[in-house]
């Protein structure tokens, strides 16, 4: 079995880590490293991992046990990774960041699984995307394989958890309950990775993108509007979506009566997508569990990749309550 060590391990999509990870039958889950919450246990921070018997280990663990083999998945703060991964990596291990350190350099591969299996196959270090950029960009990538859009628009809701686990989070839920909130409408940290992943794929035209928080622990849903300069064949977008998306297990086009579902995807690594076609214009719904295909889950199908085994492998699981 291969061990997996979570560096930055108190955070909430840390403990969906810990969760998958525990029940893994191909895995073993190694240290769990937390400066904040060292000697802990695991459960009396989360309620949803109390059958984890284990204690947060303290800082520096992952250093000192970290071998050739292991895999490390990284879910400190922004800006730590970059200080402590190389050290990993020196030492033969393999690591998958959950941070957004490596999603612009190119030193990394990066963990849109969909559509990066072979780079992740072959890398030491994965950079995990953004929960908004894995939804916008499935919903979206397929439509290069047509021709050059005009414009894309990107309206984005997440659940509190994509602001990750911090003091101030229990007085935004009382804020946000009731609530719609904009925000990042100056920019926002994800839209420089979703440019650049569009770019590559010649998908460069001009992107609005508008985030929003909503009253929900989990769960994600964006809109996406695509302008091309042409009308287009709703056979022809149907046909590039199934066959950018055939033997992905965990997407799911869904049929023209159908909508996409938060509540159908939480606690799962699945992504629900739906597709319209009005004229020049294409509108794509994506519904995904933030802390699943937008973090943790994808880290774990990243994982399955990296070492060979199949790719639903300890993700079938479903989870209905908030972490």
């Amino acid at each position: 079995m291969t061990r997996v060590h979570v560096w930055g391990a108190s955070g909430y999509a840390a403990a969906e880590a810990i969760r998958i990870l525990d029940r893994h039958p191909l895995v073993e889950l190694g240290v769990l490293e937390s400066r904040s919450h060292a000697g802990e246990s695991v459960g009396k921070h989360f309620a949803l991992l109390r059958w984890v018997r284990r204690r947060f280990d303290g800082a520096g663990s992952v250093a000192q046990t970290v071998r050739a083999g292991d895999v490390v998945l990284a879910a400190g703060a922004q800006g730590e990774a970059l200080g402590i991964l190389p050290e990993f990596l020196a030492s033969g291990a393999r690591a998958i960041d959950l941070s957004a350190d490596y999603r612009l350099d190119g030193t990394a591969a990066y963990g849109l699984t969909e559509w990066h299996r072979d780079a992740i196959a072959s890398a030491a270090l994965v950079a995990n995307p953004g929960c908004y950029p894995t939804a916008a960009l499935l919903a979206l990538l397929p439509l290069a394989r047509l021709e050059r859009p005009l414009q894309i628009v990107i309206d984005a809701k997440s659940g509190i958890t994509g602001a990750g686990r911090n003091p101030a989070v229990g007085s935004l839920y009382a804020e946000v309950a009731g609530e719609i909130r904009a925000y990042g409408l100056d920019g926002h940290r994800h839209q420089p990775e979703m440019e650049r992943i569009l770019r590559e794929r010649s998908m460069g035209a001009p992107l609005l993108f508008t985030p929003h928080v909503v009253p929900l622990a989990r769960g994600m849903l964006v809109d996406a509007y695509v302008l091309f300069s042409d009308a287009l064949l709703a056979s022809d977008v149907r046909a590039a979506f199934a066959d950018a998306y055939r033997g992905s297990p965990f997407v799911r086009l869904l049929e023209e009566e159908e909508t996409p579902s938060v509540a159908a995807v939480a606690g799962t690594n699945d992504a629900e997508l739906r597709i319209d076609v009005h004229g020049n214009v294409v509108r794509i719904l994506c519904a995904i569990d933030n802390l699943g295909k937008g973090a943790a889950g994808q880290a774990v199908q990243n994982l399955n990749v990296m070492l060979g085994h199949p790719e639903e492998t300890g993700l079938r699981e479903r989870v209905l309550i908030s972490p």
